[in-house]
């Protein structure tokens, strides 16, 4: 079960937090800390989530998100 940077288990379409700043790699974008991302997608790793960011879908680890 994939777990956010508190301990909180992460469920298929829940929201969370960014709470670090990320680059997105293979863009120039910076994702900024306090973003919210809904509708988050569980994948195969336990210590990843699919989401989509405007029209593109990025993963993202789960020790720098905070479910809200």
């Amino acid at each position: 079960m994939p777990k956010d940077s508190n301990g909180n288990i992460l469920n298929e379409g829940d929201t969370v937090q960014v709470i670090k700043d990320l680059k997105i790699k293979g863009t120039s974008g910076t994702l900024k800390r306090g973003t919210k991302i809904k509708n988050i997608r569980l994948t195969s790793k336990a210590n990843e989530v699919e989401c989509r960011i405007g029209k593109s879908t990025i993963v993202l680890k789960t020790q720098f998100l905070k479910k809200i």
